[in-house]
């Protein structure tokens, strides 16, 4: 294949709930090569797991269909290939849908399905947590488990020539480096070039955080018409560099500093960014403001990738029950604090973790900041963990019960039950996974 001296990919989304404008726009106006969806998180693999234990058609992200339906034409004719981790836990389930969206567009489509990241039959329950520093239990609670996957898994979907490569668990820059493996011929065992593409990919993958949407402070950190906020692309370069800009027109800013926060973001050691495909070295990058929202990426350097994946592993960990209560006017907080002593009085033997928030005052950072703050309205907030949804439940009844058994005028009592899925990680030997692709495939056939 012929090596392109430049190769545009395009980033429309950075978490699994994340707007769908974005990604039409860098479709229909980006001038893209590629364009990648990243909407995967720990947590969120986990509830895949469960609603495909459910229903075995199900498992892969819920807005899967709706993004396809608004991209598939578009991709379609401006000839971008897509990469995204929207099969979560069911990859397979997820291609099948798309070419169900397909026929009904009649659009040919080829989609390649990369598995392996499900690893729950290759964990004996000794591992150790790397939170806890203690060995995990591999009891019915566990509801899935979860290998970072590398570029060198996604790689083979791009050789089949998919329009779609559509993954579970990937490590989120390798959505970007295995595009540029592909396209530049980098070899996977060059560090030095794969940790620059990390980098890229890192910058890219949280989309609309780099043209400021998790930056913006409207006082010290003001991003302009952030109510059409655009998604960014990289133009990358054979030896590993990079400019990054938006869509004209669109809203947000790309500037140095949302390109150095979005750097840091979620990096413990910059000396040693791990990701299957490499260790980065995130100290040595360089950025330059190259022009209004463009931002040029160099530098980068890496060792050799890590003998172990990091594994997600979700278990059930009970339920959570929650009630909350406004309280407003004259002496809004005394009359949440004693609402607050009410529930605490009747329920703090049977929840010995319960916690009560005065959302407006203390919910967020302790009381001893508020410098005696007065506010006018107070939502009282009680919540606690607990073994069952019928036990948890007890939490907003008896807040409810605050109308006419606790202070004066409180109202608009909301309830809560939610079961809560547990997440800790795990490291495992790389060659205990195994990836493959399987390819599906549908042709329009005109009459």
């Amino acid at each position: 294949m012929k090596e392109k001296d430049k190769v545009r990919i395009g980033c429309g989304a950075g978490f699994s709930g994340d707007r769908l404008e974005p990604a039409v726009i860098l479709a229909e106006k980006g001038d893209l090569d590629y364009l990648v969806l990243e909407c995967l998180a720990e947590r969120t693999i986990a509830l895949a797991q469960k609603r495909k234990a459910a229903d075995p058609a199900q498992g892969y992200d819920t807005l899967l269909e709706r993004r396809i339906e608004l991209l598939l034409p578009l991709l379609k004719k401006n000839r971008i290939r897509l990469i995204t981790n929207m099969g979560a836990a069911n990859p397979i389930a997820a291609a099948d849908k798309i070419i169900e969206i397909a026929k009904r567009q009649g659009i040919s489509i080829k989609v390649a399905a990369v598995t392996g990241d499900d690893v729950l039959e290759q964990i004996s329950g000794n591992e150790v947590a790397m939170e806890t520093g203690n060995p995990i239990s591999m009891s019915g609670q566990v509801v899935s488990a979860n290998a970072y996957l590398g570029a060198d898994a996604i790689l083979p979907g791009l050789e089949t020539g998919a329009d779609i490569i559509i993954t579970g668990r990937v490590a989120d820059p390798s959505l970007f480096v295995a595009p540029l493996l592909y396209e530049f011929g980098w070899s996977p065992d060059d560090a030095d070039i794969i940790a620059k593409g990390t980098v890229i990919g890192h910058l890219m993958e949280c989309a609309g955080q780099i043209t400021g949407g998790y930056f913006a402070d409207p006082v010290k950190k003001p991003i302009g018409n952030m109510s059409i906020l655009g998604h960014p692309f990289a133009d990358v370069y054979p030896d590993g560099s990079a400019t990054m800009s938006k869509v004209v027109g669109t809203g947000g800013n790309i500037t140095l500093a949302t390109a150095k926060e979005q750097l840091l973001y979620e990096v413990t050691n910059p000396h040693q960014y791990l990701t299957p495909d490499v260790s980065a070295d995130f100290t040595t990058v360089y950025l330059k403001q190259d022009g209004k929202d463009r931002i040029k990426v160099t530098g980068g350097n890496g060792s050799k990738k890590p003998a172990t994946l990091k594994v997600s592993i979700g278990y059930k960990a009970g339920f959570t029950g929650e009630g909350e209560i406004t309280y407003a006017g004259a002496n809004a907080l005394e009359r949440a604090q004693l609402a607050g002593e009410i529930i605490q009085q009747r329920l703090n033997r049977q929840f010995l973790a319960l916690r009560i928030d005065y959302i407006g005052h203390t919910s967020v950072h302790p009381s001893s900041l508020a410098n005696g703050y007065q506010p006018y309205e107070v939502r009282l907030r009680v919540a606690s963990k607990a073994a069952t949804a019928d036990e948890a439940a007890i939490i907003g009844e008896e807040v409810e019960a605050l109308y006419t058994n606790g202070p004066a005028g409180g109202g608009g009592v909301r309830k809560y039950v939610n079961e809560v899925i547990g997440i800790v990680s795990i490291l495992i030997d790389r060659n205990k996974t195994q990836s493959s692709v399987i390819v599906k495939t549908y042709e329009y056939q005109t009459l």
